[in-house]
């Protein structure tokens, strides 16, 4: 019996066994895999190059210009910016474009043609700015007081349009003078406990607010807005906001705010403000007890063209006129920019400049005389004149070129990244003027403008861009 026990036994091992490999063979991974989970295989990595880029990117160098480089046969650049400037519907494309190392004309179609030149005639308030002022020069916003009214402050404008209503910013070019910190600097300032009263004193600007030629739609739409020589963010009513409505009353307005901020302020040292803002001219004793400083002219002018703001355009030209000599006025203004044309090298037969920002029905510019002016630009010994061509939006990346000469734009893409120039739009209006090196490295200045589109300027849009991307890749011999 014992033997055949064991033989039982044995049996019952061998068919366990034979059971439990495969069991075990089936299981084991999981198990393993739960106790010590593997290493996870890392995702695929695509090459840098053959990502697709997302924008265009900045250059970090710039190598200078040869003037050696090939020059543009007219013939064979003629022929196919004739082709780019075609589009379909009502309206035609006058055009010009200039070698600005001599002045030789390389394209001309109609190119003295006089026409609204749209927000294009900003590159003469751009120059008129620079010409008249300097680079570095600030606006100054400051509290004034007077023995001779004891407890009056009186808030005075000094043409600085884009003050910030908190704090300074001074990193920023929008809000670089803040209100906020103009009202704490002047309760610092008050000499002991009283009652003071905020008069608002903005008679820098002279002459009616308002321009007579610009049309009552622009104003309700916020194009514009009447312009006083001071003001929170161009005007607008909605903070931080690049289109809307703008403030009827500018200057009053940023003087309630500055007020507001006052009264906060001053009534932790015990001195009580009157809310209520009141308009009075500073009397000449008047001296400064607080003042903060606008961003340096050459970056409020880049910001004028990047983002075509026309409250700072008509700001910025009327500051010019003073520092002519001229009144701070619209008609100040346009003379101002008018003697600043000439002096650029612009023939001023026929041309006719009726306000900054390129909304006045009296505007009168030949795409002849916008190359003219970009030659003057570009050639100009003028610090800050010459700085104008380096302010200029760049195509497909910043300002009002940001979202043209795309991939989705066809020919114009060739564009990209090369074509720096001022963009200008109405109705039945619209322009492009600036400047590009060709793919052979020559520099070359141009104006395409298109009058007669009839309310639909977009087709003709993309071939003044599209003409543009010929200028740049251009060998054309």
């Amino acid at each position: 019996m014992r033997p055949l026990r064991l033989l039982t036994g044995l049996l019952l091992v061998l068919v366990m066994a034979a059971i439990a490999v495969p069991v075990a063979t089936h299981l084991t991974p999981g198990v393993l895999a739960a106790v010590a989970p593997p290493s996870p295989v890392a995702p695929p990595v695509t090459p840098p190059a053959q990502i697709p880029p997302t924008a265009v990117a900045v250059p970090d160098v710039v190598t200078t210009l040869s003037a050696s480089a090939p020059v543009p046969d007219p013939a064979v650049l003629g022929r196919d910016l004739d082709a780019a400037l075609q589009f379909p519907g009502p309206g035609t494309f006058a055009a010009a474009v200039v070698d600005p190392t001599d002045g030789s004309v390389l394209y001309a179609r109609d190119a003295g043609r006089l026409q609204a030149p749209a927000s294009t005639i900003k590159l003469f308030t751009a120059v008129s700015a620079l010409t008249f002022g300097q680079p570095e020069q600030v606006l100054t916003t400051s509290v004034l007081g007077a023995e001779s009214t004891p407890g009056a402050l009186y808030l005075h404008g000094g043409g600085d349009v884009l003050l910030g209503a908190g704090a300074s910013d001074p990193d920023a070019v929008v809000g670089r003078a803040g209100l906020g910190t103009l009202a704490a600097e002047t309760a610092a300032a008050l000499p002991g406990t009283g009652t003071y009263t905020v008069y608002l004193d903005d008679t820098l600007f002279v002459g009616a607010p308002l321009n007579p030629t610009w049309a009552e739609g622009d104003v309700a739409a916020g194009e514009i807005a009447p312009v006083h020589a001071l003001a929170i963010e161009s005007a607008r009513l909605g903070e931080g906001s690049s289109a809307g409505p703008r403030s009827q009353d500018a200057a009053l307005d940023a003087a309630r705010v500055f007020t507001s901020a006052l009264v906060a302020a001053a009534a932790d040292r015990g001195v009580v403000v009157v809310p209520e803002v009141q308009r009075r001219t500073a009397p000449e004793d008047a001296a400064p007890l607080a003042a903060v400083d606008s961003a340096p002219l050459q970056d409020q002018v880049r910001r004028m063209l990047e983002v075509s703001d026309n409250y700072l355009a008509e700001a910025l030209a009327r500051t010019a006129a003073r520092a002519s000599g001229r009144p701070a006025s619209s008609g100040g203004a346009t003379e101002a920019i008018t003697e600043a044309a000439v002096r650029a090298g612009v023939p001023e037969e026929g041309l006719l400049v009726g306000d900054a920002a390129g909304l006045s029905t009296r505007n009168a510019v030949s795409p002849a005389q916008l190359a003219a002016l970009m030659r003057g630009i570009v050639t100009s010994d003028r610090p800050g004149v010459a700085a104008v061509a380096g302010s200029l939006p760049i195509a497909g990346l910043t300002g009002t070129l940001s979202s043209r000469f795309t991939a989705e734009d066809g020919p114009a893409a060739a564009g990209a990244g090369t074509v720096r120039a001022k963009t200008g739009t109405l109705n039945a209006v619209t322009g492009l003027t600036g400047h590009v090196v060709t793919a052979d490295g020559r520099l070359l200045v141009f104006s395409f403008l298109a009058a007669g589109l009839d309310g639909a300027p977009a087709e003709a849009r993309a071939a003044a861009d599209h003409a543009a991307a010929v200028l740049a890749g251009c060998g054309c011999r």
